[in-house]
């Protein structure tokens, strides 16, 4: 009998041991906002912990990841604008070089099918390989990012604490970021406040959603104020840049022009916009949409007509926009620089 209770003992030992690395691990549940559709990320195939958002987060800010260790994703990705950047119309990547797009905003992310504004990536643990290795942004590969990371005690012993492996491997790193990405939710802006009852909003930005439901609604759709469409929206094609959308893609004609739906949500900080960073404030967004659309054969049918706002209903319009503003995420510490 004594026997038997050394094996049950040792038995429970041995399990507790051969799981520690997990057991200490504190899960994540990623909490849908009210009204908010079903998420398209799958987060069994990546359970989120604490430690592996700050293991993805440690990441995010560490320029480690590009050629030179000068530039990292919160170079182009910044918390307090959205996640995007706000002092040049195209990225800049390692030695000054200039991209050839505006960066896209980080938020909500596992709500969205594609990404890049021309969808080119198709999976959240897999986009951020395309900064990694551009020659314009990061100008690395992803094998040396992960040289680089083994050769990191400190990397070592966080890779081995979430993922329980002494190696760290590309796979690994690109979860990890995804960890971290993937919880960039915003859903607590006036307008969240307004649709849960908590706050009302001013005749003015009353005025402005109803001119949003009638004119921008069917491609910015509620609640994520996007879409993953892709829609030419009746730009002129910068002939610098020459930049055909999603055909550079599909390489199919009908998708010329064609560019990612963008959420609106935080728009008030996330300026330049448009794929080329070409409009610097709201007013003249809004002004392309009631007078600069460009007429082409795959411009999309929802703005085959202007929509022809007067001053007042742009100054409407936009006092809405505003209040898709989530100050609560954009100032969240827990999404910032991380403390060493």
């Amino acid at each position: 009998m004594k026997k038997i209770s050394q094996i049950v003992v040792f038995g429970i030992l041995f399990f507790f041991i051969l799981g520690f690395t997990h057991l200490v691990l504190t899960p994540i549940y990623f909490e849908i906002p009210k009204g908010f559709p079903k998420p398209i990320y799958d987060f069994k195939k990546n359970p989120l912990t604490e430690e592996g958002f700050d293991l993805g987060r440690k990441l995010f800010y560490d320029p480690i990841l590009s050629k030179d260790n000068t530039i990292s994703c919160a170079s182009c990705h910044l918390q307090q604008t959205g996640f995007t950047h706000v002092d040049h119309d195209l990225s800049h990547g390692i030695d000054d070089r200039i991209g050839t797009r505006n960066s896209l905003t980080l938020q909500n992310l596992a709500w969205s099918k594609t990404f890049m504004w021309d969808g080119g990536v198709n999976h959240l643990d897999v986009q951020a390989i395309a900064p990694i290795t551009s020659e314009v942004e990061m100008d690395e590969t992803l094998e040396n990012v992960v040289s680089k990371l083994n050769t990191n005690k400190e990397y070592r012993e966080l890779f081995q604490k979430v993922f329980g492996s002494k190696k760290i491997t590309g796979q690994l790193t690109l979860k990890a970021l995804s960890q971290f990405i993937v919880l960039l939710t915003t859903s607590n802006s006036k307008y969240d406040k307004v649709i849960r009852n908590e706050e009302k909003f001013t005749e003015m930005e009353e005025k402005g959603y109803e001119l949003f439901k009638q004119n921008c609604a069917s491609c910015h759709t509620e609640p994520l104020f996007a879409s993953n469409d892709f829609k030419n929206n009746g730009l002129p094609i910068d002939e610098t840049l020459n930049d055909f959308g999603r055909m550079k893609i599909t390489q199919n004609p009908k998708d010329s022009l064609l560019f990612k739906v963008p959420t609106l949500r935080n728009i008030e900080f996330t300026f330049p916009y448009m794929h080329d960073g070409r409009f610097k404030t709201l007013n003249e967004v809004i002004k392309h949409y009631n007078s600069g659309i460009q007429q082409s054969k795959t411009l999309s049918k929802e703005l085959q007509k202007p929509i022809n706002l007067s001053d007042n209903q742009r100054v409407e319009l936009i006092a809405f926009l505003k209040t898709l503003t989530d100050k609560e995420f954009l100032f969240n510490p827990k999404f910032g620089y991380p403390k060493k």
